[in-house]
């Protein structure tokens, strides 16, 4: 099974939102076939074949995530993010200011689903070849 430092090593070569396909891709090479990232304390939970699972640790400042959310403007920002105009911080910063609880992403599906506190999608994509 995989480990969190080789996800850690395939995560080093993002440097912005445009890098995320390729990532995606080294990491299901790795086996990982889904995981969950939390937007408040920035933690991934990795998730495997045969129900392994693995936690990253919390990542950067712990956030906020707003009660109200606000697709529209989260779906901006997402754009400015996967075309490299912000870094990963900015981005996780402006995703909880729009109410973006956490989101998943499968690999089956090669899909990443933002979703609100209450569980409602907040934005549904699929994630380009690279």
């Amino acid at each position: 099974m995989f480990t969190i430092d080789q996800i850690k090593s395939a995560h080093s070569k993002v440097k912005s939102g445009a890098d995320f396909p390729k990532y995606i891709q080294e990491i299901a090479e790795l086996g990982v076939i889904a995981f969950n990232t939390y937007v408040n304390d920035g933690h991934t939970e990795y998730l495997g074949r045969d129900n392994f699972a693995i936690s990253s640790r919390s990542e950067g400042e712990i956030l906020s995530v707003a009660e109200l959310a606000d697709p529209n403007v989260f779906k901006r920002n997402l754009k400015i993010h996967q075309s490299g105009g912000t870094d990963y911080p900015t981005f996780r910063r402006e995703a909880a200011e729009t109410g973006v609880e956490k989101w998943t992403v499968s690999m089956d599906q090669m899909s990443c689903i933002y979703y609100d506190k209450f569980g409602n999608t907040m934005v549904e994509e699929k994630i380009p070849s690279p």
